[in-house]
């Protein structure tokens, strides 16, 4: 049991749980309601698909012959078909069982708050199928960037918010504080995709690096990491975003050593991937603690 749920890839999951948390909380902060039953149902629906994603996406790149034996993919984590953890039979019947707590869960709220529900909802279950399914599969087309910072960033922030108050009234911000954590999980992305390139490069998956080359996509991560900051300022200064949000500038030394670290090599560690997730999660943490000292304090 403990290996089919290293297979999921739970530590991904800090993602899922920033974004709903920021959405949920938003909806205390900017309209005063607060429902932590509502909050913990998004949150355990969209982790049930994000997982259900994360599963798929294995089983189709081992159908598509991009995940084998020593790619880069099993040198790190437990793959469930290529480390013999499930059968593909298995596999498939996990990722139903996975979507279907995400429809059911969908299904309810769509009750609750009407179609705005069923289309955020459509919308996110294809783009994590389309990742590697046909006929999309957009992961091998460098656009894998562009469709998680939608997901992780407007998307879910925004359905958590509505679902939170049934009121589109402070989407602005909203959106704009989607925007860093879409950001911050496009970076994970593109941090994993520069580690990779090599293997892509042999397996033919176009990815942002290797259609921008090393160098160039470097410096576009760079750029992504301080727009983050950028964005978050120009919010604060505006009066989109509350001050107290200015905490999030704790993480910005953490993000200028890695940045640092990064540079200092001829190629990106292995460990790239988790290095840029583990200062989105400080990032995250930070905006969270901030969101509750407005309504606290």
């Amino acid at each position: 049991m403990w290996q089919i749920l290293l297979c999921l890839r739970p530590w991904s999951f800090s993602m899922t749980v920033v974004s709903v948390s920021v959405g949920s909380l938003l909806g205390l902060v900017l309209l005063d309601s607060f429902n932590a039953a509502l909050a913990l149902l998004v949150l355990s629906g969209m982790i049930a698909v994000h997982g259900a994603s994360n599963i798929i996406n294995d089983y189709l790149d081992t159908v598509y012959g991009v995940d084998k034996s020593g790619a880069p993919t099993t040198l790190y984590r437990l793959h469930p078909l290529l480390h013999k953890v499930l059968t593909p039979r298995q596999l498939i019947a996990i990722t139903l069982i996975l979507y279907g707590i995400g429809v059911l869960v969908g299904i309810y709220f769509i009750l609750l708050r009407g179609w705005p529900i069923a289309a955020l909802a459509i919308a996110g279950i294809f783009a994590g199928l389309e990742y590697t399914a046909e006929p999309l599969k957009y992961k091998y087309h460098g656009l894998g960037e562009i469709f998680v910072f939608l997901i992780w960033g407007p998307l879910m922030t925004l359905g958590a918010y509505f679902v939170q108050t049934g009121s589109w009234q402070g989407y602005q911000t909203v959106l704009v504080i989607s925007v860093p954590l879409g950001l911050w999980v496009a970076l994970v992305l593109l941090a994993n995709n520069l580690k990779d390139m090599r293997y892509d490069r042999e397996t033919q998956i176009v990815t942002v690096p290797i259609q921008l080359g090393r160098e160039k996509a470097f410096k576009l991560f760079a750029g992504m990491a301080c727009s983050i900051y950028i964005f978050s300022a120009v919010g604060i200064l505006s009066g989109l975003l509350p001050a107290e949000i200015v905490l999030v500038f704790l993480s910005l030394p953490l993000t200028l050593r890695l940045l640092r670290f990064f540079t200092a090599r001829p190629q990106f560690p292995p460990n790239a991937e988790p290095l840029t997730a583990g200062i989105f999660g400080c990032y995250g943490g930070l905006l969270i603690i901030s969101l509750l000292s407005i309504y606290l304090i």
